[in-house]
């Protein structure tokens, strides 16, 4: 296949490529303070469908939701956020949300039901937004500094990593703890995915170390065994992500060229 925004190469570093939920759509965004979107037509066409330029805004993550009609973007080094209204063709500035305090709103997850988003913030606070109204519903917080965090496939729970290698698992609903436990030999978090079938969690940590571990023993046990450890990675563990039907596990580190791994 050539490259899927040949189209229009960025002119800084992607941090996000994104397929959509729906349409045969690919998204790109970075650095160069622009999302792009390519239609996915074939292996050697990939025509360019438009660009939005956010002034003075390097885009630190996007991505589509899960109707597939918004994109979310943030920030670098910004405590704003943007949506871009893909039906209206609009993009609205969201300076504020009341009741957030940050410095900087970067990392964000989105619920796989589409009712909420999560911003992660400093000091190990953990903000629940309307994904409709974009206001704050709750606020949560983990001991230390929060790294990572994913929602269950059904929406109902939230595990969060922390720096120190613990992990919190919250009920959506009540934003209770309902339990937490050590990532074995973990000297700090770095990412943490949620497979769809709700059987497994897998844990990347900074020596590249990937843990899988099954959601039973980890709602369960404050030291749980993984049934797995993935040692392949020699640098530090960025991303972790399970395919759609949970047969598959990528683990990946940004800290070095080529090194991705399908387990």
């Amino acid at each position: 296949c050539l490259p899927a925004n040949q189209e229009r190469f960025a002119n800084g570093k992607l941090v996000t490529v994104q397929f959509h939920p729906s349409a045969q759509v690919v998204m790109t965004a970075g650095h160069d303070r622009s999302v792009s979107l390519f239609q996915v037509k074939s292996f050697n066409l990939n025509p360019k469908i438009q660009s939005i330029y956010l002034e003075s805004f390097p885009i630190y993550k996007a991505r589509f939701s899960v109707d597939g009609e918004q994109v979310i973007a943030t920030g670098t080094h910004h405590s704003m956020f943007f949506v871009y209204d893909m039906i209206a063709g609009s993009v609205i500035p969201i300076r504020k949300v009341r009741g957030v305090e940050e410095k900087f709103l970067r990392n964000f997850e989105l619920s796989p039901d589409g009712s909420f988003m999560l911003l992660i913030g400093t000091s190990g606070y953990l903000h629940l937004l309307s994904m409709k109204t974009k206001e704050l519903i709750s606020t949560m917080k983990v001991n230390g500094r929060c790294t990572a965090s994913a929602f269950t496939p059904d929406s109902s729970k939230i595990y969060s990593y922390s720096k120190e290698g613990e992990v919190f698992i919250w009920d959506v609903r009540s934003r209770k703890c309902l339990h937490k436990f050590e990532d074995e030999g973990s000297l700090e978090g770095k990412c943490i995915a949620v497979s769809k079938n709700n059987q497994y969690v897998a844990c990347g940590s900074s020596s590249g170390v990937v843990n899988l571990y099954t959601t039973d023993v980890c709602l369960k046990e404050n030291h749980p065994k993984p049934v797995k450890a993935i040692m392949n990675l020699v640098t530090s563990a960025t991303c972790v992500t399970f395919n759609p039907t949970t047969e598959i596990l990528a683990v990946a580190s940004r800290d070095t060229d080529e090194a991705v791994k399908l387990v």
